[in-house]
């Protein structure tokens, strides 16, 4: 059985459709073997797949062929994840770059304190606003 690699990497749910997995393969982003791949390749058992999702390259080693889309629980007996640690690293960085911290409080008040303040001002004497 002969599988188009576009086809396989979508029935692995690498990709959520056949048109994006092509697309990718098009615009060298899928490399089998080291080598950049067109959509219509074949996959063959043992061949490594590399997928270049920013900023991490994804790769995955075909376990079995399949040509039609795959519940979710199937795909480990079909396709073996050797992502190695460090490109995963990569997804955490953002994380630590883009988030602060900041403490209950400072900044714009809260709902409570928004309504404590009004009522303050509601029950001031008049002219003193």
């Amino acid at each position: 059985m002969d599988v188009r690699l576009d086809k396989w990497l979508w029935a692995v749910r690498v990709f959520k459709t056949r048109s994006d997995a092509a697309e990718a393969c098009r615009n060298n982003k899928v490399q089998v073997g080291g080598a950049s791949a067109k959509p219509s390749r074949e996959v063959r058992v043992g061949d490594v797949v590399s997928v270049r999702k920013m900023p991490v390259v994804y790769s995955y080693r075909v376990l079995e062929l399949v040509s039609s889309r795959l519940p979710a629980r199937d795909v480990p007996r079909y396709a073996m994840d050797v992502t190695p640690p460090e490109e995963l690293a990569r997804l955490a960085v953002p994380r630590e770059t883009i988030f602060v911290t900041r403490d209950r409080g400072t900044g714009r008040p809260t709902k409570k304190e928004r309504r404590d303040i009004e009522s303050l001002i509601d029950n001031l004497p008049d002219g003193e606003e």
